[in-house]
């Protein structure tokens, strides 16, 4: 190797503390985003044994306190299949049409899989633009959040037979990441047809070693990724590193793993050293709490009495609307503002539910009230505990 040219090989890759991540193992709220080659079998359609196989596994994750959220490709493969095609269409509104009758057959089967193993499920439809606008991001939040306090698996698949950007350019993968920072979860797992991130494409040279554990933003996995998707998926593993890059900037990990390998899902969960871990350079929380702090041109704050703020800090509530004595600046739904109390301090901030015209209206009420006052109820906190860092 040159002395300029970057070290590839899986010492100079590798993080030296790899034995010591578990990942899954650790983490509370996890995204499991399954490729189509595994959802399709490589596209003779639905495969019902491996989708029944995931559910008893996700079963055990739930039964050992684990929220799961499913991002599920293979509309497009599937439609294909009933549809006949052989190859993948390329003129938008075949690809539209196949998303829309795959997609039925997509969520029957997850369905009727997971329930087998005790599981309901919903289906998610989600789009980019749902991801970019703030008040679509957070109804989109607030009803994953929901789903998952109900006990229920959401199951995820891009809207593609309404959009055309994201089935021209998008992924799944991509999709499994802005999830992941969507519902702030722990970590990604991103099921495939390979082992993982090796330091060459394994099917062309022999003597490429799986990467254990990789730090997420090193830019040199890009450079070793390389490759595409076949003729039923899109993407590749190039996908999935910039995947786990993403899904790093909000403090989560992520697994890429062989989805053909026997309870991948629980022996992750085990501790198991399966795949390819990409590793954070920041925890969870604080990663959101440097997004928080680098909000430093805030829109507003309110100030909350003294059992408001005991509530906040000392037993990890959220902030009601009771709570909040005072409102200032002008602010719209899903901006960040500061949390004060009564001498002026800073105790936190975070995304508030409610414009600040609004919070005007139901500071000082109480929750049930907040419909009969505005007409309507988006959340009963100004600002949910998942979306508020102390200081």
């Amino acid at each position: 190797m040159e002395r300029n040219e970057p070290d590839t090989t899986a010492q100079g890759l590798s993080l030296a503390h790899a034995a010591d991540v578990r990942v899954v193992a650790a983490a509370r709220r996890i995204v499991v985003k399954v490729g189509s080659s595994l959802v399709t079998d490589e596209g003779r359609g639905l495969d019902r044994a491996a989708i029944s196989r995931w559910g008893a596994e996700i079963a055990s994750l739930r039964a050992g306190g684990k929220q799961v959220v499913v991002v599920s490709s293979g509309a497009v493969a599937e439609g294909m299949k009933r549809l006949g095609w052989s190859q993948r269409p390329r003129e938008m509104h075949e690809l539209q049409a196949a998303a829309a009758v795959g997609q039925m057959g997509l969520a029957q089967v997850y369905e009727s899989c997971f329930a087998e193993h005790g599981l309901r499920t919903a289906q998610v439809l989600l789009t980019h633009e749902d991801l970019a606008d703030r008040k679509r991001y957070l109804n989109a939040r607030s009803t994953l959040r929901t789903l998952l306090e109900l006990a229920v698996v959401p199951i995820i698949n891009e809207n593609d037979t309404v959009v055309t950007d994201e089935i021209k350019f998008g992924d799944n993968d991509t999709l499994g990441a802005l999830v992941t920072n969507l519902i702030d979860a722990d970590a990604l797992v991103i099921l495939t047809d390979q082992q993982g991130l090796f330091t060459a494409d394994p099917r062309r040279d022999p003597s490429a070693t799986l990467l254990a554990a990789v730090r997420a933003g090193d830019p040199r996995l890009e450079a070793i990724a390389g490759g595409t998707g076949s003729s039923i998926a899109r993407g590749g593993m190039i996908t999935k590193v910039r995947a786990a890059q993403r899904a790093a900037r909000g403090g989560a990990s992520t697994v890429v793993a062989s989805g053909r390998l026997e309870g991948v899902l629980r022996r992750l969960a085990a501790g198991d050293a399966l795949g390819t871990q990409f590793i954070a350079d920041l925890p969870r929380l604080a990663a959101r709490k440097q997004w928080m702090a680098d909000h430093l041109q805030l829109r507003g704050s309110v100030t909350v009495d003294e059992g408001a703020a005991r509530a906040l800090c000392a037993a990890g509530r959220s902030l009601l609307p009771i709570g909040v004595t005072e409102v200032q600046g002008d602010y719209e739904r899903g901006e960040v503002i500061a949390i004060r109390n009564a001498q002026g301090v800073e105790l936190g901030r975070g995304l508030s539910n409610y414009s600040s015209a609004d919070t005007r209206r139901i500071m000082r009420r109480a929750s049930h009230e907040i419909e009969s006052i505005l007409g309507y109820i988006e959340e009963p906190e100004l600002i949910h505990r998942d979306d508020l860092v102390l200081h």
